[in-house]
């Protein structure tokens, strides 16, 4: 029970954006803006769905997920003009591939410490086999997200245990949102900072618009543009019987219109704006899946796996992705894209003013939901 039930839409989608503004204003108090607005918002909605005010599962969430998930791409992208973003595309994929090697690294030294084997026990499996299903289940999602999350626990046979799945997703909830926490907070610290690369492209190149150029015509006209790209991606989807690559057709749709019509699609002024402050709402959604109680009840070894394979991940990020001279933003891009995907990639790039970098999180997100699986699959069957 949660003081907001699970069926009164309007309340629960008052609160998401009664965070999601609040989160905005604190981001100018001091404090505020060295956590920056995405993580006041993952933060307060783990709270207040740990303390049952909101509870952790919806159908305001699922709206959230269905509806305002696809459109964030398109007001992202209506200035990625692919001419000029050639050479961040290039550099995004290698620091991708060194984020997908850092959550791999992770499962792996994760096995060797940890006896998965003892969870899930009620599935159908001897304990190599769960220990092996953990580990395929945990690369998939920490490379492509849930897609192939959900398709490595049909393939591992994790999925017949209710109890164990339902706790590793509150697990995957959890941390999903506390490490997009911890990535938005990176940049800010000094002393790892002064370690990278400078990023060129980002805040100090991205200029602002005016703010009189931004009217209920504008408004209107790039919603309706966002709405329609995602209508003609997803009968373009449907005809192609494509469904795991909505996403990657919708970019390639808004993409190709930017890059052929550039002059057209500057003009709908504020999108971005719209775009971050749906973004924030969809922050909110996400931490609100957090479930503390299941994820430590039932299989609190679930909880040290995830802690070792992150930190993993991270160091592995940091260590090679310092070595090829990668920008921080773009290695925390990259890492956004492969632990939480092609949506809050560009969400966060967008939060923290590195503009350049929204489309590239888009791309290698999308090309996490093409490897997640097959990664996932190869761990498995290889363990």
């Amino acid at each position: 029970m949660t003081l907001i039930s699970a069926d009164n839409d309007f309340a629960i989608m008052a609160v998401l954006f009664v965070i999601a503004g609040a989160a905005f204003l604190a981001e100018r108090t001091r404090i505020g803006a060295h956590l920056t607005g995405a993580v006041i918002a993952i933060l307060a909605a783990i709270v207040a769905a740990n303390l049952r005010i909101i509870p952790h599962a919806a159908p305001a969430y699922d709206f959230v997920f269905s509806y305002f998930v696809p459109i964030l791409i398109p007001l992202f992208l209506f200035k990625a003009n692919l001419r000029t973003m050639l050479f961040e595309t290039t550099r995004m994929t290698g620091a991708f591939l060194i984020a997908a090697l850092g959550t791999i690294a992770g499962v792996l030294v994760a096995v060797s410490l940890l006896d998965l084997g003892s969870l899930a026990p009620a599935a159908a499996i001897d304990p190599e086999m769960r220990e092996a299903g953990i580990a395929g289940l945990f690369t998939s999602t920490y490379i492509g997200g849930s897609v192939n999350y959900a398709a490595l626990g049909e393939i591992t046979g994790l999925r017949t245990d209710a109890s164990f799945f339902s706790a590793a997703t509150a697990t995957d909830n959890l941390f999903s949102a506390v490490f997009l926490s911890i990535l938005a907070l990176l940049p800010g610290w000094n002393w790892l900072a002064r370690r990278f690369t400078r990023h060129e492209h980002g805040e100090e190149q991205a200029v602002a618009e005016r703010t009189d150029t931004i009217s209920a015509t504008s408004l209107t006209l790039a919603l309706a543009t966002a709405i329609s790209f995602v209508a003609i991606g997803d009968a373009v989807t449907a005809m192609l019987g494509w469904s795991s690559l909505r996403y990657a057709i919708i970019t390639v749709l808004v993409v190709s219109a930017a890059t052929a019509f550039p002059g057209w699609m500057e003009r709908l002024h504020g999108a971005f704006e719209i775009g971050v402050g749906l973004a924030f709402v969809f922050f909110t959604a996400i931490a609100a899946g957090a479930n503390l109680v299941a994820m430590v009840s039932i299989a609190p070894l679930l909880v040290v796996l995830v802690v070792i394979l992150l930190g993993v991940h991270l160091l592995v990020l940091l260590g090679v992705g310092g070595l090829f001279r990668l920008t921080l933003p773009e290695l925390v891009t990259a890492s956004n894209a492969a632990v939480l995907g092609a949506t809050t990639a560009p969400a966060l790039a967008a939060a923290r003013g590195w503009h350049d970098l929204v489309t590239p999180g888009v791309l290698v997100g999308v090309l996490g939901y093409a490897l997640g699986t097959f990664a996932g699959t190869a761990v498995f069957h290889w363990l």
